[in-house]
């Protein structure tokens, strides 16, 4: 049986133990993304006494174009990497290891923050961002994007980060090509199959792989279901991890779709277990499961019910620093 204080190896990476603080924005950084005070004194203190393994900071943006709201931090340009370097130190000062969560907000940018007009996998609105149409990526746009990711999960690296994971979930770029909700394409990206649906998201994983090296672990969270009709399920979600675990990521992160980290009509502890829990099953990949959970107690009896391989707490210690105790 598998317990909250047992240590897990992702690729080469040991963990403490298998609670994570997953990625919540802060919207503390600077104008330009680049990590303050404020940003470091947070996680610090969560490092220090929530009793975590593993921190994933918040989304920071690959590009400019991907920016999905003031006060996020950015990993789009060389100059921002001695400012993580002072925040990674601050966290592996506390013991804790910490991944760099790589963002591209895609059609839920808005021109007024970007200063760019709005892209995605089709020209339809965002649920969230009904103010401008996104224009549709054409091949080239997408490969660019697929650089930027690359680029951005180096300058992690350098920046002393333990890992990256790429967001793929709460409807942001990638999010919207898994979704038959935004993704209405005709060609190799299209809707017309979960391969054709993560077909970027491998292309993704592979340049990020080529950049980072062999020894670098790389996650992925992926919205797996948009719980709306029409929208992505829980079967294009197992079928998506198979087909991510041979692309070369090291750990799967589960949550919700294009409505963001919601199940409706659920608020239970690991809310999205109906995800991880077939996920797991399916592949060898650690599985890591959020939504909801909020006292150890309550991580530990996922843990022993086979729900996932991880837990994530989030609004828990996005609160309360102290909240295991």
């Amino acid at each position: 049986m598998t317990h909250i204080s047992d240590p897990i190896t992702i690729r080469n990476l040991t963990l403490s133990n298998r609670l994570v603080m997953p990625p919540m924005a802060t919207a503390k950084a600077d104008e330009n993304g680049h990590v303050t005070d404020a940003v470091c004194d947070y996680y610090r203190e969560r490092a220090k006494y929530s009793k975590i393994g593993l921190i994933i900071t918040e989304h920071s943006y690959i590009h400019l174009q991907g920016k999905a709201h003031p006060g996020q931090t950015s990993l789009a340009s060389d100059d921002v990497i001695p400012s993580f370097r002072q925040l990674t130190d601050c966290i592996h000062r506390e013991g804790v290891k910490v991944f760099a969560q790589l963002s591209h907000a895609g059609s839920a940018a808005l021109s007024k923050i970007t200063g760019q007009p709005p892209v995605g996998p089709s020209p339809i609105c965002h649920p969230k961002q009904q103010e401008e149409p996104p224009a549709e990526m054409t091949l080239a746009q997408i490969r660019q994007v697929t650089e930027w990711f690359a680029q951005a999960a180096v300058r992690a690296k350098q920046a002393g980060f333990d890992g990256v994971e790429i967001h793929s979930a709460h409807g942001y770029l990638l999010n919207q090509f898994f979704s038959p909700l935004a993704n209405q394409r005709t060609d190799a990206y299209g809707p017309q199959s979960v391969e054709n649906r993560i077909r970027f998201h491998r292309e993704v994983i592979q340049a990020v792989r080529q950049t980072v090296g062999d020894d670098f672990p790389i996650a992925l969270r992926l919205g797996g279901c948009d719980y709306a009709e029409g929208g992505s399920t829980a079967l294009d979600c197992v079928e998506a991890c198979r087909l991510l675990e041979h692309s070369g990521i090291d750990l799967i992160h589960l949550t919700g779709g294009m409505h963001g980290f919601i199940r409706p009509g659920h608020t239970e502890p690991g809310y999205f277990r109906d995800l991880s829990v077939p996920v797991k099953q399916a592949v060898c990949l650690p599985v890591l499961l959020t939504g909801g959970v909020t006292t150890p107690a309550q991580a530990e009896t996922l843990l022993l019910e086979g729900c996932a391989d991880l837990i994530g707490v989030g609004r828990a210690i996005f609160k309360n620093a102290h909240w295991a105790d």
